[in-house]
């Protein structure tokens, strides 16, 4: 039997675990100081109920933060360097989890700032040395596991060499390869790679007949019948492992698929689990909620002033397209006059973007008060509709116009692969400072490679310090 691995969150279990001890040292040590050491006769004070609430919600805290970030992928691979930079993204997104609940509880005048600090600074420390230690012992426990599932690598000689320097010496996969069967020559005795050849193909399962095998890899390049030999090998109650094919040069997300009785691997610019598009979708909505309330107020305070200045509808209307192609009606507070994309094609030796987007300084059809919607971006808000009916998204890349978007030459496309945002890499990286679109693209197509929750969390906290400073905005 082939225990499946562990997904991701479970795997790291532990170090979860270690995080929430952690914030709890952290926030008795940061009391503890404050407190000159009193915190012993708690009972005799009425603060500690106020401490004592914020450690109950510390790991559900913690656990809400694991769940909008990847701190722990790949944290068996990484340096000390690198840990300590993961630590404290990690401990800043709970801090901003305690400061959230303080203000949701209306409790926040009464802690005190010192603790608030002294918590946040021991947090990174001390999640930090538990983390290298832990490490530690896992790294120490994996090379002397003894337990390790035994696996021998079936492959032929032009593969095997690039076969084992993938798959045969990391110390810290949970099974040993033993030995390499070359299944187009008889090289049995010899070594490859430090790897002794334990068998050909005609005396393989001799050999498994006499030796503790558990697992076989089998390359999927051998000139065998891969699956005959497969269907053999699970008959002897081993676990086979078939190589479909390499991926050196796929992008590196990839998940194995069916469709219908085919076994397929996925690739794209970057696969994102369940769990992370339900997060993305849920923060999608309850941030429309609140930028639709904020629409309002600033319908019913700048709705008269565009009627005044410039007689016609206050709302825009435009199609955009939207995710790979969708065309979708996007919705603005309108800024310009009535007859701006008539004018348009009269400005347009005036554009100051090298590319498939149009931007100039001082544009003659923005009306008096657009100046000031669009410095802060007020204008965009009704998009807040955009976002609650799924069209766009909090973050993700500016949608395009329809003539923009029919001048993309192939590579362009990369950055309509997810649905448009309101906000994203290309805004908070200067906005309208940015002259040349293939700039815009390549700051698209890293964030679509490197998203994850964390990052627009990052984002959108970014996009408020650009917007009220009124950065880059025409």
């Amino acid at each position: 039997m082939y225990k499946k691995k562990k997904r991701s969150w479970v795997k790291h279990l532990d170090f979860i675990i270690l995080d929430m001890i952690a914030a709890e040292i952290a926030l008795f040590v940061a009391v503890f100081i404050k407190f000159d050491g009193s915190i012993i006769f708690f009972d005799r004070f009425e603060w500690f109920n106020l401490y004592q609430n914020l450690a109950k919600i510390l790991p559900f805290l913690d656990l809400t933060g694991v769940l909008f970030t990847e701190t722990y992928t790949g944290i068996l691979r990484r340096t000390k360097y690198q840990e300590l930079s993961s630590t404290i993204w990690h401990s800043l997104v709970n801090f901003l989890g305690v400061l959230i609940y303080m203000y949701a509880a209306q409790t926040s005048y009464y802690y005190s700032r010192f603790v608030l600090g002294a918590f946040g600074i021991t947090m990174v420390v001390f999640s930090y040395l538990l983390r290298v230690l832990w490490k530690r012992v896992i790294r120490r426990r994996k090379l002397l596991d003894k337990n390790k599932t035994s696996m021998i690598v079936v492959a032929e000689s032009t593969n095997v060499e690039h076969c084992l320097s993938e798959i045969a010496h990391s110390p810290y996969t949970e099974f040993k390869v033993e030995g390499v069967v070359v299944v187009d020559k008889d090289m049995t005795g010899q070594d490859i790679q430090g790897i002794p050849v334990i068998a050909s193909a005609d005396s393989l399962f001799e050999y498994i007949r006499t030796n503790v095998v558990d697992e076989i890899f089998l390359d999927g390049n051998t000139r065998a019948s891969e699956e005959n030999l497969a269907g053999r090998l699970v008959e002897q109650g081993l676990t086979v492992h078939m190589s479909l094919i390499h991926t050196n040069n796929l992008m590196p997300n990839r998940i194995m698929e069916t469709y219908g009785d085919y076994i397929v691997l996925t690739t794209s610019m970057h696969i994102a689990n369940n769990r992370q598009a339900f997060l993305k979708r849920a923060m999608d909505i309850l941030g429309a909620i609140v930028g639709l309330v904020l629409a309002f107020v600033a319908f019913i305070i700048f709705a008269p002033i565009i009627k005044i200045q410039s007689p016609g509808p206050v709302f825009f209307t435009q199609t955009r397209i939207g995710k790979n192609g969708r065309r979708f009606k996007f919705f603005k507070f309108r800024t310009m006059y009535t007859d701006a994309e008539e004018r348009k094609k009269e400005l347009m030796a005036q554009n100051e973007i090298k590319g498939n987007m149009f931007k100039m300084e001082n544009d003659p059809r923005i009306i008096p008060i657009g100046h000031f919607l669009r410095k802060y971006s007020i204008d965009e808000l009704p998009q807040f509709w955009n976002v609650l009916i799924g069209e766009m998204s909090l973050v993700g890349t500016r949608p395009p116009l329809e003539e923009e978007y029919e001048n993309y030459a192939l590579h362009h496309k990369a950055r309509l692969s997810i649905k448009p945002g309101l906000t994203g890499m290309w805004q908070v990286s200067g906005r309208s400072d940015i002259k040349d679109f293939e700039q815009v693209v390549a700051l698209d197509t890293e964030y679509i490679s490197n998203w994850s929750l964390g990052l627009d969390i990052k984002i959108l906290f970014k996009t408020i310090a650009v917007v009220f400073g009124g950065k880059g905005s025409k």
